[in-house]
């Protein structure tokens, strides 16, 4: 189908567009650390109880955060490595510009939604004194967005069929156990997961239709 990408990223948007308003306005209660509002409050509260905290797993996400970065961090080393051997900005793989404006609008994000607060975290984190900003699950967010690019890029970069396939499943994993992994650990709600992954969706549509363009 024509343009399905640009669909996907619509209803992705569309979706979190609705996610948030439902948050916001719906089945709205002080069920939160220190009494903070909490928006589909049976939703959420009947999960989080389902899996209550477990602090083990958090770390444990935290440690495949920390992979997704350094994921990151060698598709810009590729990037300067190209930009120093070709001399010009606009000889680096477009791929891989690309790229740079996907982790751009990452950290964009990232930082709207820490001003912009649609809800806090169902615990006080270790070390704190105060709720956080708990919408969208931004670790989620980097964790799909970085593996999940990479995922389309490993074709490009890596011809070996074995090395392929095994770096493939290897981000597929990272995001699936970061997902399963951070709903578990219980500090964040699901709808901050879900929000995560829709955004995720949003962004690696968008990704994947401007990189097939240009090719």
């Amino acid at each position: 189908m024509k343009h399905r990408r640009l669909i996907t990223a619509g209803i992705g948007f569309l979706v979190t567009v609705v996610l948030i308003a439902l948050v916001r306005l719906v089945d709205v209660a002080p069920i939160g650390a220190q009494g903070t509002r909490i928006g589909l409050s049976h939703l959420n509260q009947f999960i989080f109880d389902l899996f209550g905290v477990n602090m083990l797993w958090y770390h444990i996400t935290d440690w495949l955060g920390i992979a997704a970065i350094l994921t990151a961090f060698v598709f810009a080393v590729t990037g300067l490595v190209q930009l120093i051997k070709r001399r010009s900005l606009l000889k680096v793989d477009r791929e891989i510009l690309s790229l740079g404006g996907l982790y751009i609008v990452v950290i964009g994000l990232y930082i709207l939604f820490e001003n912009v607060i649609i809800n806090y975290r169902p615990i006080i984190m270790p070390d704190n004194t105060h709720p956080e900003a708990s919408f969208p699950s931004s670790h989620t967010m980097l964790v799909c967005v970085i593996m999940g690019s990479a995922v389309m890029l490993i074709n490009k970069y890596i011809k070996n069929k074995t090395l392929n396939k095994t770096l493939r499943a290897i981000c597929f994993a990272i995001i699936g156990i970061t997902i399963i992994g951070r709903l578990i650990a219980g500090v964040h709600w699901f709808t901050d997961i879900l929000g995560g992954i829709m955004i995720s969706v949003t962004l690696l549509s968008l990704y994947k239709e401007v990189i097939s363009h240009e090719k």
